[in-house]
């Protein structure tokens, strides 16, 4: 078998270093904290739900349930 030139040895072990290096930082630590909440007022609520209600999407007897926890809440 015939030998490689030291620089095509050299060039490959440092593409390979590389490379291992480049692949052990794929799957790391990926978690994503999100610090911030959204909250909706009862109003925007109450809105969505009466929209609902004229869309068909809830029936008068879930609209009102609804309604009357919505208002319950403290907020």
């Amino acid at each position: 078998m015939k030998s490689m030139h030291p620089l095509r040895t050299a060039t490959a072990l440092v593409a390979g270093v590389f490379l291992a290096a480049g692949l052990s930082a794929c799957g790391g630590d990926t978690v994503v904290k999100v610090e911030q909440s959204t909250q909706i007022s009862k109003g925007w609520e109450l809105k969505d739900l009466q929209k609902a209600y004229d869309a068909g999407a809830v029936t008068r007897d879930e609209f009102d349930r609804i309604k009357q926890k919505l208002l319950k809440r403290a907020n």
